[in-house]
């Protein structure tokens, strides 16, 4: 007779966890396009990049329903903040792992992981009150795509370098003796062994930054100026896709509500973009390892 182990029950309620973890984002997926599906069938796809502006109204042939402006901002933002964030997060985790005295280490760890806990209305409200002056002294007005960039950089510079950090803690401590044995400088070793062996993880790291970056909405609500329009400049004032949402959520209603819920299904297109390719990357890297091993 079968006798339940603690390996088969933990692996029981792991497989359920995991279920149940699968379902909530099956249903959160499809109660946004089942939501969406209003504005699509009435609007049309064609329509939410075609249309002059963003003037949305209850009934479809009433308003303007364009999100190029809005999605523009959104990846200006995200790209920019990933360009700022990811090298400075490496190079933190870098100095953690093969230049700091333990304690150094110890004490960046807790001051980077005090800087993940800090909500994002607090840096919303810092970037109001110090960095949008601070550009408006440079070029007005002040809120802009340069301080959306600048405050989601600084959000996402924690999860960058803590994951980093791990990436690099798990290289193979037999390659980093071997390349000292060797007489590899430690720059050689950093960029040749440590590196690209850990580059999976380098780039979850900024994946999953940029993830953040894509989904905030309070601080870049707080600094970008809420302005409908195709950036010309970082100078610019814009509104993102996820501001976009928050600030109009509470009173659409019709195609209008719908319509937000597209921008919604926009942003799940994204982020499941990001994750695809993130398990490409790990996808073809494991592959490449096991074909030179």
């Amino acid at each position: 007779m079968f006798q339940w182990s603690k390996d088969h029950l933990l692996l029981l309620w792991l497989r359920l966890a995991a279920s149940v973890c699968a379902a909530i984002l099956l249903l959160v997926a499809g109660f946004v396009l089942l939501e969406a599906f209003e504005a699509l069938r009435d609007i049309g796809p064609v329509r939410f990049a075609a249309d002059a502006s963003w003037h949305p109204a209850s009934e479809a042939d009433q308003g303007l329903y364009n999100l190029v402006p809005m999605l523009s901002a959104t990846l200006f933002a995200t790209l920019g903040a990933v360009l700022l964030a990811g090298p400075l997060g490496i190079a933190s985790a870098l100095f953690c792992q093969f230049y700091a005295p333990a304690w150094v280490a110890q004490l960046q760890r807790r001051i980077i992981g005090l800087l993940s806990g800090i909500p994002s209305v607090v840096y919303g409200f810092w970037g109001l009150v110090v960095l949008v002056p601070l550009i408006r002294l440079q070029a007005p007005p002040g809120p802009s795509l340069l301080a959306g960039i600048l405050i989601l950089a600084i959000m996402i510079v924690p999860t960058v370098a803590l994951i980093a950090e791990s990436s690099l803690a798990a290289v193979p401590e037999a390659y980093l003796l071997g390349a000292n044995a060797l007489g590899i400088s430690r720059v050689g070793i950093i960029f040749r062994v440590a590196i690209p062996a850990a580059r999976s993880g380098l780039l979850t790291a900024v994946i999953l930054g940029a993830g953040r970056a894509i989904g905030e909405t309070m601080a870049i609500l707080m600094v970008c100026g809420n302005v409908v329009a195709v950036p010309e400049s970082v100078f610019a004032p814009v509104r993102t896709l996820t501001a976009n949402i928050a600030l109009e959520m509470a009173y659409a209603m019709g195609d209008h509500r719908s319509a937000l819920f597209v921008t919604g299904v926009v942003l799940l297109v994204m982020v499941v973009g990001l994750v695809a390719v993130t398990a490409s990357f790990a996808t073809e890297t494991t592959h490449a390892e096991s074909t030179h091993g």
